[in-house]
């Protein structure tokens, strides 16, 4: 079992909480996501971009919109509308106006008045006499006939001859006066009243017209059988190819609503989503359970989880640009420098499935993802300079370029020609040397996700251990016995992460800074005290319990004032866990036999150790301080005092939250026991170099010349 991974008994709310946040998860990618088929996007006189397209089955090539529209504007003038035609109107207004006349005054109005508005009446309901509306209709049309029928007869009209009711009065009036006519006593008849439209448009025949002379057009102009290839990989996108395309989608769509209906390939789009969130979070469950229940890494990895597909997924739908130029790489540097490589590894992969679906063809797309994402991986075991970013972003575009490469040579393809059918597509060759360098810019990116999530990588790590900064220097002004301890655990602390497989780095961080309470008060500490004088010796031993247990108080204040990072904060509320100021306390009891002894007031507030960083700093601590106290220095007497700290702290209970092993402490001990001894290591006395006059008195001969030598020690 992992270290990281407790166990952990989960309640009803623990498994609902991961519920609504895995729901909420699948809910926004299935949203937001392509829904259904994803269409190929390609243009004309361009290069394809995806792999070669052979027809599956035979489907008929569609022509284009131009010939299509073409073919229509042709068949538009064999277009003929339909007039139904009403003979007992002209009848009916001929008997109204022949009532009207009679009643009109005989001598204004003579009898060769009444034959001459008959006869005009009788001319234009002959032409005949359409609405303004049914006129309008078949001007927006462009007719330029009509076919007008009454019962089962139709004849062929030119539109042009059909009058409107106004030009039918104007043609009641026209020639009047030269026919010795007066249009005055003409208006006075209100020759409107007889004018009605006795023509009107057919729309039900008209439409049927239409649809008939549309489909003797042929909707396709030739087909293309199952087997030939349609285009491949580099080949210009001509007119024809277009067309073929175009209909090959349609086709396809056809196809598939034929066979899958819209709500499977929901499901379908539902269950793969679902499918890799499940073994996501069953990852974590199992191996990282921790990452579960902190806040921070949740959000890091839901953000990175969904902003890579949903960026994919735009840049696809609106072509803007090529998901090669996008650093997929960045997701599994950061979660490798946040948590750890088989985490970033897991997530990377997920990452580039949910992404596939946005891509018509995903197989170089996810190969090549994956091996750059490895890479990445490879590349940060440990983030510590700049440099490896710039060393990182090389190799994985290097590793990608030769996956995509070696991928498009397996195809057929080759490197040297420079026919567009056979070649390496360069163009997405250049586009992930592209994305390489967008990798670069994960280094600035990475502190901005520090301050948003609240982690730190090692790369502040790093640059905190720096003992030129302001807090380390003060520390080494004004209490160089405590800085000089804490180089030294930092130096064994980071050595026993190493041997066990924790986090050197963090521990060596926390250590140079575990002890900086000491800063305000620093010659009430053995370390930094010069000479003989104690102020204890002046002190009730409580009073000098305080101020020692008050360093921890005063070393978070200073961490917070000086902005260090929570994860260092801890190492220094931690270091002495709830551990006794024993030197105090049993310097009590002994002064005060009688007395029981309250421990409180010479505890310290903890809390104890919780993670194997801050137990490994604990013990480095407590054995240095101790090794100082030493008479004699030997493997025996410090293997005993590594042996009796480490078993008292472990006796009190200093590590029973830490995820720390039997077996990490047994190597801790054997590395501070073989620390120590080369630390406090015996050295060899020189001798002395004796006078001219007693050597030669001694040996009877001259002095050979002095060797100098050189600072040789064991």
């Amino acid at each position: 079992m992992s270290r990281y991974n407790k166990p952990i008994d989960f309640n009803k709310k623990d498994i609902f909480m991961q519920g609504v946040v895995l729901t909420a998860t699948i809910a926004l990618l299935v949203w937001f996501l392509p829904h259904g088929r994803t269409s190929l996007r390609y243009e004309k006189d361009q290069p394809w971009p995806y792999n070669q397209i052979i027809a599956n089955y035979q489907f008929p090539i569609l022509k284009s919109d131009a010939q299509w529209q073409h073919e229509l504007d042709s068949i538009h003038r064999l277009y003929e509308p339909y007039l139904q035609f009403n003979p007992q109107t002209e009848a009916t207004q001929i008997n109204r106006f022949r009532t009207d006349f009679k009643q009109a005054d005989a001598a204004e109005f003579p009898p060769a008045y009444r034959s001459f508005i008959e006869g005009r009446l009788h001319q234009v309901y002959a032409r005949g006499i359409i609405s303004n509306s049914d006129q309008e209709t078949l001007v927006d049309d462009t007719v330029t006939n009509v076919r007008v029928y009454s019962g089962t007869e139709a004849q062929s009209r030119p539109l042009a001859r059909l009058m409107t009711l106004r030009a039918a009065y104007e043609f009641m009036l026209a020639n009047a006066d030269s026919m010795g006519f007066s249009k005055q006593k003409l208006q006075k008849l209100n020759l409107n009243n007889y004018l009605e439209p006795n023509l009107s448009y057919d729309q039900p025949k008209s439409d049927a017209e239409w649809q008939g002379l549309v489909g003797s057009l042929a909707p396709s102009k030739g087909v293309v059988v199952a087997g030939e290839s349609i285009v491949d990989r580099g080949q210009i996108v001509d007119e024809n190819t277009y067309q073929k395309l175009r209909s090959y989608e349609h086709a396809m769509g056809e196809h598939t609503r034929m066979v899958t209906k819209d709500w499977q390939q929901s499901v379908g789009e539902v269950l793969y989503i679902t499918s890799i969130c499940v073994c996501l979070l069953l990852y974590f469950n199992l191996f990282r359970r921790d990452y579960v229940n902190s806040v921070r890494s949740v959000a890091l990895l839901l953000t990175m989880l969904l902003l890579f597909p949903l960026l994919t997924h735009f840049l696809v739908r609106h072509m803007l640009l090529s998901v090669y130029l996008i650093p997929y790489a960045m997701l599994p540097v950061f979660i490798r420098v946040f948590m750890d490589s088989r985490t970033a590894f897991i997530t990377h992969v997920a990452t580039v499935l949910l992404c596939a679906m946005s891509l018509r063809y995903p197989f170089e797309f996810i190969v090549t993802q994956l091996v750059a994402g490895l890479a990445a991986i490879y590349c940060l075991r440990e983030l510590s300079t700049r440099s490896q970013i710039i060393r990182t972003a090389i190799f994985v575009t290097l590793s990608a370029l030769v996956v995509y490469i070696s991928i498009d040579m397996m195809h057929g393809r080759t490197v040297m020609s420079n026919t567009a059918l056979v070649s390496i597509d360069w163009r997405i060759v250049k586009h992930i040397i592209i994305g390489g360098v967008l990798l670069l810019f994960s280094y600035p990116l990475m502190y901005f996700l520090e301050k948003l999530f609240g982690f730190t990588s090692n790369v502040t790590l790093v640059e905190l251990s720096n003992i030129n900064n302001d807090l380390l220097r003060q520390l080494s002004e004004v209490a160089p016995g405590t800085f000089q301890h804490s180089l030294q655990v930092a130096n064994l602390a980071a050595e026993v992460a190493m041997k066990i497989g924790a986090k050197s780095q963090l521990v060596r961080t926390g250590a140079l800074y575990h002890d900086i309470g000491k800063i305000p008060n620093a010659v009430f500490f053995t370390e930094n005290q010069a000479g003989a004088v104690n102020p204890h010796d002046n002190l009730d031993n409580r009073y000098s319990a305080q101020v020692i247990i008050k360093h921890v108080s005063e070393g978070e204040q200073l961490a917070d004032r000086y902005r260090l990072p929570r994860v260092i904060r801890d190492f220094i509320s931690t270091h002495h866990g709830c551990g006794l100021v024993k030197y105090f306390y049993i310097s009590y009891q002994n002064a005060h036999p009688e007395e029981k002894v309250d421990p409180v007031p010479f505890r310290y507030p903890g809390p104890n150790p919780s993670t194997a960083e801050q137990a490994i700093l604990m013990m480095a601590d407590a054995v240095e301080a101790s090794a100082r106290s030493l008479k004699e220095y030997n493997e025996e007497s410090i293997g005993a005092l590594v042996d009796r700290i480490i078993d008292g702290q472990m006796a009190e209970g200093f590590f029973l939250n830490c995820p720390i092993t039997f077996q990490d402490i047994k190597l801790a001990k054997d590395v501070f026991k073989e620390k120590l001894k080369i630390i406090y290591h015996t050295r060899i006395s020189y001798p002395e170099l004796k006078k001219k006059e007693e050597t030669e008195e001694s040996s009877g001969a001259p002095a050979a010349p002095a060797v100098q030598s050189g600072s040789t020690s064991k």
